[in-house]
């Protein structure tokens, strides 16, 4: 959860800094993988009681929310000519 939690942050300054616009999707594209996964890994870690409910609930919206935000990004620069 820590790696693919982090790798998001990562991927995303390295979209910021991408060299076209082709780059900037690719990476975005990763940064919506590794934020699915780190949602992925807290529901998990819920559903075994490794972490509980009330504290895992505001992560994840927030982490619904950035990947959100990922997608429709990638999508704005898909359709930008």
């Amino acid at each position: 959860m820590v790696r693919a939690g982090t790798s998001a942050g990562a991927n995303y300054r390295s979209a910021c800094r991408a060299q076209s616009k082709a780059d900037f999707i690719a990476k975005m594209g990763i940064v919506e993988e590794e934020l699915d996964e780190t949602l992925y890994w807290l529901e998990v870690s819920q559903e075994a009681g490794f972490l509980p409910q009330m504290e895992v609930n505001g992560v994840m919206g927030e982490g619904r929310e950035l990947l959100a935000i990922a997608v429709s990004s990638i999508r704005t620069a898909k359709h930008r000519s």
